[in-house]
């Protein structure tokens, strides 16, 4: 079946703004439409809600190379801390803990510098979650426009070769082929060659550069 992003970014938004504006948030109708109005401009600014991200995307590459298996969504393998109740967007989350929202933004602040973008961290003057949460929403500023709303090649592709080639001498005995590592490189939902993160011809490009890297045999034998 093709990969119907529009149709993906929809039924995802539905179910964020079901989860985020809540039943107890809905009892008061003013702090409702102050709620889903905040996620439309958040999705507006950071992108479609997803599952999750790429194992290159700068909100979780700050993990170690043994941890990749847990590296497609933000915790504290990736550096932060206190997260709770999450929804996440193409550049960005909100996170909904119930107490001291300063030491997420405290470990957003101290996470490594990266060189393709900058991790930010605020909170948020709305509801999110439950009347007595305290959200607080982290971005990944790019810092280039996203033309179509997905990230350019030439900022995906060198961000996945330096995640992906180190692992060569790390711990896998076998070369994973593209439909085992389509999660990894092109994030969640995905379809064959794209995702919510990257376009069919940046997907395809870089399906075409992990093929060729199967094939030089610098994995070891192709898993199947």
């Amino acid at each position: 079946m093709a990969f119907r992003a529009d149709e993906a970014a929809r039924v995802r938004y539905e179910d964020a703004m079901r989860y985020l504006v809540s039943r107890e948030i809905s009892v008061n109708p003013h702090e409702a439409t102050r709620s889903r109005e905040k996620l439309a401009e958040i999705v507006d600014e950071l992108g479609p809600v997803i599952d999750e991200y790429p194992s290159w995307h700068p909100l979780v590459s700050n993990h170690e190379k043994f941890d990749r298996l847990l590296a497609r969504l933000p915790g504290g393998h990736c550096g932060y801390s206190g997260l709770d109740h999450n929804v996440y967007f193409a550049n960005g989350f909100i996170t909904c803990p119930y107490r001291d929202p300063q030491k997420v933004i405290d470990a957003v602040n101290q996470l490594p510098p990266h060189r393709a973008a900058r991790i930010t961290a605020e909170q948020l003057d709305v509801q999110f979650y439950q009347p007595s949460a305290l959200p607080v929403l982290i971005r990944c500023e790019w810092g280039v426009d996203l033309e179509d709303g997905t990230i350019p090649l030439a900022i995906a592709m060198p961000l996945f070769l330096e995640k992906e080639v180190p692992l060569w001498g790390a711990w896998n005995s076998c070369a994973e082929n593209w439909d085992s590592m389509r999660p990894y490189i092109l994030g969640s939902p995905h379809g064959r060659r794209s995702s919510l993160f990257v376009n069919q011809e940046s997907g395809q490009a870089m399906k075409k550069v992990w093929e060729a890297l199967i094939a030089s045999g610098m994995f070891g034998p192709s898993y199947e």
